[in-house]
């Protein structure tokens, strides 16, 4: 999804108030000493659940409340209605699509789309084709079979308690099941065009830290699809700006065939594991925000800020609105920070509003959770009492960055020396000063939502 899922504010105040009721029966079921600690945590205005940005103190991070036990349960597995026409096995790659299923669960997969849920799904796919050219020989579905094949998926994902507009949230269509403008798609033409054993050494196992920064599987990818490309009865060429947009498009195509012979040579797990972390290096070079029209506060903060009061009410009104979105991770909360400053900088604002109003990367997330997720790929997961949960990294306090030239960030992998002062312990992998929790969403409260988003 590459732009942010707009919420209406009712929506989150729905939840809000969701919150607040099951706090208070929380306190009503708790022991003498559960109630005093509760109350601590209950007897607050609907707003305390927001973290606040004010010049005296640090916001704090959203703790969602769980219910003592679920008001109603999860939806049960459903047997799915196939086609009869698709050849993917779906029993071989069960264990996958449960994990599909919680990751684009019901109205919380727009949400998560961005960073989870899509990912996700088209890993699933992915490796469902891949799995299937170990029987059929071939590495894409034909167009007649893609319709009812993409049915079937979508069904037996959603009778596992998945959204029912997942190709809509994640832009899913047919031809992401068949080799498209791609020129090659049997297996053996593809074994005796490519240097297998090659791509397979660079691909088998990546670390997704240093993938992204090095390349060395996305290399051999891009190589072994351009290779596939140039079989095409009438190759383009590499060079003119004339052909190089259909010849990008090729060459694009080529690599779901690629990524699929890849997933064909690992369990479903490990190509799981490989295909996230690839898509991964891409979901965190952009910032899926949309940024509304800003003149508002280019004409309480430009040209000087002459009532810094009015310049802050106008910079938390508009974040508010950002924060109605999508969830994002850390590294796009810094290219969001980055993004926004330089088009508030075009309106002639040239204080760091970001300090003088106490913006935090945090503040460019979802606040109805009030987390920014880890940049390593994760997978949300299910308890049928306590709900949906999802990691967070509680290092999402930090300031936001004003840009300035010599702070632009380069490369994605090269933020993490960007974050100012930061605790001394540090996550060994991402260089991220990182403490994770998991965020429960109240089974009820779910439940309620999806019903309250179908209106």
């Amino acid at each position: 999804m590459g732009a942010g899922v707009s919420l209406k504010h009712s929506f989150t105040m729905f939840l809000l108030e969701l919150f607040m009721f099951f706090a208070c029966c929380h306190e009503c079921l708790s022991s003498p000493l559960d109630h005093r600690q509760g109350y601590m945590l209950t007897d607050r205005a609907t707003d305390a659940f927001l973290p606040k940005i004010t010049p005296t103190a640090a916001p704090q991070p959203f703790l969602p409340l769980l219910a003592p036990s679920p008001l109603s349960s999860f939806p049960n597995s459903t047997s799915p209605k196939l086609s009869g026409l698709c050849m993917l096995n779906f029993t071989a790659a069960q264990s996958l699509i449960h994990v599909t299923s919680i990751d684009c669960w019901t109205a919380f997969a727009p949400l998560l789309a961005n960073v989870i849920c899509c990912p996700q799904l088209h890993a699933t796919l992915v490796i469902l084709v891949g799995q299937s050219s170990k029987e059929t020989g071939v590495l894409a579905l034909n167009r007649t079979l893609a319709m009812p094949c993409l049915s079937d998926i979508e069904q037996v994902l959603t009778g596992q308690g998945a959204g029912e507009n997942l190709n809509h949230i994640c832009s899913i269509h047919p031809s992401n099941l068949t080799e498209a403008s791609c020129p090659v798609k049997d297996v053996d033409e593809f074994e005796n065009t490519i240097n297998t054993s090659e791509l397979l050494a660079s691909c088998e196992k990546i670390d997704p830290v240093k993938e992204c920064c090095d390349q060395v599987c996305q290399g051999a990818i891009s190589d072994a699809a351009t290779r596939l490309a140039l079989k095409a009865s009438d190759p383009l060429s590499m060079d003119g700006p004339h052909v190089l947009p259909q010849h990008s498009t090729r060459v694009n195509d080529c690599k779901t065939v690629v990524l699929r012979w890849l997933a064909s040579k690992l369990d479903p797990f490990h190509a799981k594991e490989v295909l996230r972390g690839l898509t991964n290096c891409n979901v965190n070079k952009v910032c899926p925000l949309i940024f509304p029209n800003m003149k508002h506060v280019a004409n309480s903060c430009g040209n000087g800020i002459s009532d810094r009061a009015a310049c802050c009410d106008a910079m938390n009104s508009y974040v508010s609105h950002l924060q109605k979105q999508t969830l994002i991770t850390n590294l796009q909360a810094l290219d969001c920070a980055t993004s926004l400053g330089l088009k508030l900088q075009k309106y002639n604002i040239t204080k760091d509003v970001y300090s003088l109003c106490h913006i935090s990367l945090k503040d460019f997330s979802l606040q109805a959770s009030g987390c920014l997720l880890p940049s390593l790929p994760s997978d949300a997961t299910l308890d049928k009492f306590s709900g949906i949960s999802f990691i967070c990294d509680l290092n999402d306090n930090i300031p936001a960055q004003w840009p300035s030239m010599s702070l632009l960030p380069a490369l994605s992998c090269n933020k993490t020396v960007r974050i100012p002062a930061l605790p001394a312990a540090t996550n060994a992998q991402s260089g991220l000063y990182t403490e994770y929790v998991a965020v429960y969403l109240l089974v009820a409260s779910s439940m309620a939502i999806m019903m309250f988003l179908q209106f």
